[in-house]
């Protein structure tokens, strides 16, 4: 067994909720490696696993209902301590023998306060009233519409609101349910709940560093790959620079990066990732100028998902005749990320819906030659960066925004053409100097432009136009996986308009985003 397959780790039952995500960021906050499995998983595969304890999310539906999505009984009396969260809480009391019901009048959304019990029980107390010195009460993010009208046998109470006798219950063994949420802002003392969980119950050391990532990943690589060859596909970001950087430690001169310029690329990008990876890194790069093959694939081609999966197959096809060119090449490097694996599939965590494909994840083609290898699988966005910063990547590609395989393919919305795509370059580059000479742009989760179906009437001069309309999304995040807009000063916002309108050809109108994520996604396709 090598040292990944002996590394602990928390396992969360993903059941569905929103919030799911955000709790494994919490979790590997605290320096704990987690992983989302399928509300599906048996006892058995836990087992496979160096598992600590496990979390139960929470999730949309009644434990009660016909259907509803239920734990395997087994891992309820498995011996491991258990977290219940929300739903999952309902799921404890429903499968052990307790009594979940409606909660007529007892809706619970938003923020509530929570009065602590003193309990001299056995039971695990990951509340306490000397967390909140004072009336012993503190405050608490709900979302429920059912509760716990009966504990089961042997838990106790640990906390009740004005609406609900039972907000947390614990038993000796180890098994801890939670109405409410601790891993959102609006618990202030989440962190410390979960951090409580995770070292007095499970048990758990922090030790998920960026230092154990990366031994535990170049000596993954190196058993993949072994004598092998590799090649790895760059988009101009930071997750495909890192996961190259990453496998070049790895195997070294056995790793052949490829830089493909689909024509979708924002201005100045080919130059720079040239000069980066052949001047500063010294990793092998082939340069493909593949603009008329990428442009004449999308022609005519409007649906987002159909893009992605076109622009996915494309690349691979690509990736595999170069690899011929280059004799032996056995296996494709991806940056792929925890988010674009979450928003592409349930194949990790069943309850989930489909947001998105991603061209390196659900756009990929069913048969490939070359076997995948995706350093980054089960990283979020800042540990990306560190990594990063650990490998000794330069400061600015480290702290680049995020830009999307299909690159400017998905914020043209609509048909994808030469004419189209030089617009949006020169609007996206104005956007990006205006921001960074404001010095925002590290505040920024990210920021760029849009070149929407749509035109507008507009006046220039003495003269009616009928021209583009130009949308500028700018959001601040922690993590991806939710967002919120970014309170640009108007000044700035004045600034990149007048400029886009004056410089750009063919554009008289310029809107701001100010949709939040959910419900919106940060691209817009």
């Amino acid at each position: 067994m090598n040292k990944t397959q002996q590394r602990e780790m928390i396992a969360i039952l993903d059941f569905g909720s929103q919030y799911t995500q955000l709790i494994a960021r919490r979790v590997r906050e605290c320096r704990v490696y987690c992983e989302l499995l399928p509300a599906t998983t048996t006892r058995a595969e836990l087992l496979q696993r160096n598992v600590r304890g496990v979390i139960l999310s929470g999730g949309p539906n009644s434990v009660y209902d016909a259907g509803a999505p239920l734990c395997d009984p087994a891992i309820l009396t498995s011996g491991l301590p258990i977290l219940g969260i929300c739903y999952g809480m309902q799921l404890l009391a429903h499968q052990l023998g307790g009594r979940v019901a409606a909660a007529s009048g007892r809706h619970e959304y938003g923020s509530a306060e929570l009065e602590i019990q003193q309990t001299s029980q056995k039971a695990p107390a990951l509340l306490r009233p000397t967390d909140v010195p004072g009336n012993g009460k503190m405050l608490a993010w709900m979302s429920h519409g059912d509760s716990v009208a009966e504990m089961p046998q042997g838990f106790v109470c640990l906390a009740s609101s004005a609406n609900n006798p039972i907000a947390a219950m614990a038993h000796p063994a180890g098994l801890i349910g939670l109405l409410f949420h601790p891993e959102v802002v609006h618990t202030p003392q989440g962190m410390l709940i979960l951090q409580r969980f995770l070292f007095e119950v499970c048990g758990c050391q922090p030790n998920w560093t960026t230092g154990t990532f990366i031994s535990e990943a170049t000596s993954r690589i190196r058993d993949q790959v072994g004598s092998g060859r590799v090649i790895c596909g760059l988009s101009g970001g930071v997750d495909s620079a890192v996961a190259a950087v990453l496998v070049h430690r790895a195997v070294g001169d056995q790793l052949t990066c490829i830089f493909v310029d689909t024509g979708c690329l924002r201005a100045g990008e080919p130059e720079q990732v040239v000069e980066t990876f052949r001047q500063h890194l010294h990793i092998p790069l082939v340069v493909v100028d593949a603009r008329a093959r990428f442009l004449g694939r999308l022609a005519g081609v409007t649906d987002p998902e159909a893009k992605r999966r076109i622009i996915g197959e494309e690349f691979v096809r690509l990736f595999e005749a170069e690899a011929e060119k280059l004799g032996q090449v056995d296996f494709l490097a991806q940056g792929t990320l925890y988010p674009d694996v979450i928003e592409s599939t349930s194949h990790d965590t069943t309850a989930a819906v489909r947001i998105k494909t991603h061209h390196n994840v659900g756009g990929l083609p069913e048969q490939m030659a070359l076997r995948l290898v995706e350093p980054l699988r089960y990283l979020f966005k800042d540990e990306v960066r560190d990594v990063g910063r650990e490998l000794g990547l330069p400061e600015e590609w480290v702290w680049r925004h995020p830009f999307p395989g299909p690159g400017l393919a998905i914020r043209v919305i609509g048909e994808v053409t030469q004419e189209r795509l030089e617009t949006l370059r020169a609007a996206d580059a104005i956007v990006l100097d205006e921001v960074c000479q404001a010095g925002l742009y590290r505040e920024l989760g990210q920021v760029f432009a849009v070149l929407t179906p749509l035109q507008s009437v507009g006046v220039m001069g003495d003269g009616r136009t009928y021209a583009h309309v130009v949308a500028v999304r700018a959001v601040t995040t922690s993590d991806f996986m939710t967002a919120d807009w970014a309170r640009l000063p108007y000044p700035l916002l004045a600034s990149i308009a007048s400029r886009i309108v004056n410089e750009v050809p063919g554009v008289n109108r310029v809107v701001y985003d100010i949709t939040s994520k959910p419900p919106a996604t940060i691209e817009w396709e």
